[in-house]
């Protein structure tokens, strides 16, 4: 990418304000939040306004009350996604300056220029597959050194393992990864703590304390991470262009996957994150978001002030990227996502169970930001973040309650003949059509942008793809969400969970331990459909795509674990990605590398 100006609002008067590092005028930020904010209150109003014409038509009962209230805790969340959505794909194919104009920072890339400020890459480890984990990281360094200036790279592996086999397996694979770049020996570092205190955050602490004065940037590497060079150099190289970027997150995208769940589910992720990120990005500007991840981050700030605060009970928190990515932002730093796709991977669960299991980690974690509403000096950009990252998870519970009220709704005893259902018929279905317009706005682009669709292996493949994964939405959400919501409420009774190791290979789903782990769901829609079908088969037909996925969920999640189901989708190319047709180096190397039950073989 050749290296310009920016756009004329980069241009602007040096005595207005701006961003920290100068890349907008706060008060064209302003006025964009003020918008988005507005357009979401007024849709909000909207929607609560005509939900409050259905539900009390006839009065209101205890009934009604409470599916308001439900409905108003879970609704903000599809608004947003819905205008970020909208943003998004405007930004996408009506603007030639899309990208600029949300992501300024994306200009000031130059590939030819070579790098004068030092990275550390860390890939932190807590009993994964050490096999699985080196091979990606040695893709990786292979990729950065064929840019030429892979010298002023570090690469730190930093194990919190404790399982004595994981540790033999991990320090033989690092010395093999060692010997077989024995020019760059000095430059690898092998890194064991024997206590995981403060999980991952504490895991890079520990690093920027011994080694952080030896680099200006740290690249924070999953086990599962994947990146190209040219991408890890584009980062680096924007960030030396604007020292006041404290942390720069790339837009994380599915590898091309041979499970069924996982190339499923990222196909629809994909769509839905490129307009989403870019929108979001429009409106949030210096105040981004951090994955943790496949990002890049100035040392030294987050060093000075990025160690995260103690909660009153003493317990660690969890999710602790949204924290450090609002106090880099109180620290004068900004925050910045480049929103595009650009060679930086992630592997995606490749069960359902695994799945819902890295959903509770997340959902607990996020929760934890309650504590730490009262951070003090954050800005508020940030401060909404936060409530943000709570709202997602709070909602589930009211919106899973909503649909077992709606199935006992008739016992309220009002009449059928007196109740607006054409009002309620089209309320429903535009709120499922903003419910799924961040995966649509996505799928639109590609299908208006000229020969997009030829990457996904043409446009059957690509429209086969789209409604196998709209189907799976529904049932997915169904049973997430329950699942979820299950958990939450057991939080309330004092359960918890841990971050540990995780299965990523794709495997099959045995029919005793689907059972086991989905019978909750499968009770649930036993009830609620057999409520439905009881008062009507029309509103059970109506209601199946938010209910069907609590009574198929032990077959769904036996199905979308099949091996062989996943052999076939992937040699008829559906649900493929543009990597998986056309790959690159990065993840043409992937796809060598056996799994793990090929490797026990």
């Amino acid at each position: 990418m050749t290296s310009v100006s920016g756009s004329d609002e980069n241009r602007a008067a040096p005595t207005l304000a701006r961003t920290p590092a100068g890349l907008q005028r706060l008060s064209h930020l302003k006025w964009r939040r003020i918008a988005v904010g507005a357009l979401n209150a007024a849709t909000y109003f909207v929607l609560m306004v005509w939900l409050a014409s259905i539900l009390g038509a006839q009065g209101w009962s205890v009934i009604d009350s409470i599916m308001f209230l439900c409905f108003a805790l879970a609704a903000p969340w599809s608004i947003l996604g819905f205008w970020n959505a909208i943003l998004g794909l405007w930004l996408l194919q009506a603007r030639r300056d899309g990208l600029a104009l949300a992501a300024p920072h994306a200009l000031h890339s130059d590939l030819q220029t070579p790098l004068h400020q030092r990275t550390a890459i860390l890939m932190t480890l807590r009993n994964e597959d050490p096999a699985r984990a080196f091979a990606r990281l040695a893709i990786i360094k292979r990729s950065v050194d064929a840019t030429d200036q892979g010298a002023l790279f570090g690469w730190f592996v930093l194990s919190d393992s404790d399982d004595p086999q994981v540790l033999e397996l991990e320090q033989a694979a690092f010395a093999d990864w060692q010997a077989q770049n024995t020019s760059d020996a000095a430059r690898m570092i092998y890194r064991r703590r024997t206590l995981n205190s403060g999980y991952k955050a504490g895991n890079v602490r520990d690093f920027c304390e011994r080694w952080g004065n030896e680099y200006e940037f740290m690249l924070p590497l999953d086990a599962d991470s994947l990146m190209s060079g040219e991408t890890i150099v584009r980062l680096v190289q924007m960030a030396q262009s604007h020292p006041r970027i404290g942390i720069l997150q790339s837009l994380v995208i599915g590898a091309p996957s041979r499970s069924v769940f996982a190339r499923v589910f990222q196909f629809g992720m994909r769509h839905a994150m490129r307009p989403y990120t870019l929108g979001s990005a429009f409106w949030a500007g210096d105040c981004g978001p951090y994955w943790g991840h496949n990002a890049l981050v100035r040392i030294a700030p987050f060093m000075a002030h990025c160690d995260m605060p103690k909660l009153a009970d003493g317990k660690p928190i969890l999710s602790h990227d949204q924290i450090e990515a609002v106090l880099m932002r109180r620290a004068g730093f900004e925050v910045r996502v480049l929103p595009e796709e650009c060679g930086s991977y992630e592997d995606n669960p490749p069960t359902l169970l695994e799945f819902t299991k890295r959903d509770t980690r997340w959902c607990q974690g996020n929760l934890q930001y309650l504590k730490l509403l009262d951070l003090p000096a954050l800005e508020p950009m940030s401060r909404f973040q936060l409530i943000w990252a709570i709202a997602m998870f709070l909602g589930l519970p009211a919106f899973t309650l909503m649909i077992a009220l709606i199935a006992f709704k008739p016992l309220d005893g009002e009449s059928l003949a007196l109740f607006p259902t054409h009002s309620a018929l089209a309320f429903y279905l535009v709120f499922l059509l903003m419910y799924l317009s961040p995966k649509l706005a996505g799928f639109l682009d590609i299908a208006f942008t000229p020969g997009a669709m030829a990457r996904y292996g043409g446009a059957v493949r690509f429209t086969s793809g789209v409604i196998v994964e709209i189907i799976f939405a529904f049932l997915l959400g169904a049973i997430s969400t329950f699942r979820t919501s299950l958990f939450m409420l057991g939080l309330v009774m004092g359960r918890s969970v841990t971050w540990n190791g995780q299965s990523r290979d794709a495997h099959a789903l045995p029919f005793a331990i689907a059972c086991a782990g989905l019978w909750p769901q499968l009770l649930f829609g036993l009830i609620v459909n057999g409520l439905f079908l009881h008062w009507s088969l029309e509103l059970f037909l109506w209601a199946l795509p938010l209910t069907a996925g609590y009574l198929l969920a032990i077959p769904f999640a036996i199905l979308t674990a099949d091996p062989k189901l996943g052999e076939r989708m992937t040699q008829w190319g559906l649900c493929a990605l543009p990597e998986e047709i056309n790959p690159p180096e990065e993840i043409a190397s992937l796809a060598e590398i056996p799994s793990a039950a090929q490797r026990s073989v």
